[in-house]
């Protein structure tokens, strides 16, 4: 599929806000933390634990509103039926981009600091504009879900894009989400992947607790979080408790509650999109009922 997007300006020459005018696409790309910003009613919330996500490693942060836009559409008639279908409720692309920017521009007149925060435009093909806006990111922050776009978005950073995402909860962000991190740990590839990927903000978390649950008679999973732990030089504490019959993904989250932590991270979906759309179950349920941020990579 082919696109044209648009990049900080309008294709019917509409003008944007001025946080969009200049190099904002050259700084995002640079972007050590990127919030993607596809729906407008998640889009403070994203904004916010971005910031704490790229002031707890020192980094860049940028921000880009990514959305699906039929007129830069070059897709099957049915495709773009669907997406004319969604502006009934949704709005058009433009709508939803201005709406995105007065949030954003909202939100960087509050703090001198922010002035230098770019937001970007893209619209068109949603995977290309992903792909094109995430490319050298170290942490892509965005719903999970929300509108059409959101749950699109969601899928194309963590499953095309292979990055280190980080989800604010539906409800709201209430701040300091490295203050307790969460760790939920099996000796397979997807959770080292996460861990590794999450290295630099779990650097500079106040605690980490990492979770075995159902651990093997040998206590193989301690002890390979043990050796993980040393390894990464990260400081935290290993735990074991038991799933008693209960699903995994809600032993974990309650466990996550029950211990005050402001920050779940775990290795998500083991397998494909389509064998995780059949049996996943941990990941699936976690982003269905977490009331925290979500740390993960697939």
């Amino acid at each position: 599929m082919n696109t044209a997007p648009s990049n900080g300006g309008d294709p019917n020459g509409t003008p944007l806000p001025m946080a969009m005018a200049g190099r904002a696409h050259g700084l995002t790309v640079r972007a050590d933390v990127l919030v993607l910003l596809p729906d407008p009613k998640s889009a403070r919330a994203c904004l916010e634990i971005a910031e704490d996500a790229a002031r707890a490693i020192g980094g860049i942060l940028a921000a880009a509103h990514v959305g699906a836009d039929p007129d830069a559409m070059i897709a099957a008639p049915e495709e773009i039926d669907v997406q004319r279908l969604r502006e009934l409720e949704e709005g058009p692309s433009l709508e939803r981009l201005e709406r995105v920017a007065r949030t954003f521009e909202a939100w960087r007149q509050e703090r001198p600091d922010r002035e230098e925060v770019p937001l970007d435009d893209c619209r068109g093909d949603l995977a290309s504009c992903v792909r094109s806006e995430c490319l050298r990111s170290d942490l892509v922050v965005t719903p999970a879900h929300g509108n059409m776009d959101a749950r699109d978005v969601f899928h194309d950073v963590l499953f095309n894009e292979g990055k280190l995402v980080l989800v604010p909860p539906a409800e709201g962000y209430a701040g300091n989400f490295l203050r307790h991190v969460v760790i939920g740990w099996k000796p397979h590839a997807h959770a080292e992947g996460a861990v590794l990927a999450a290295r630099p903000w779990l650097l500079a978390a106040e605690r980490l607790t990492v979770v075995c649950i159902d651990d093997t008679a040998n206590s193989r999973n301690q002890t390979t979080a043990r050796d993980m732990l040393a390894r990464l030089d990260l400081i935290g504490e290993v735990v074991a408790i038991r799933s008693d019959r209960r699903p995994v993904g809600q032993t974990l989250g309650d466990y996550a509650v029950a211990v005050q932590a402001s920050c779940l991270l775990i290795g998500a979906y083991r397998h494909s999109y389509l064998m995780e759309l059949l049996f996943g179950r941990v990941t699936r349920y976690l982003l269905a009922h977490a009331r925290l941020p979500l740390m993960m990579k697939h």
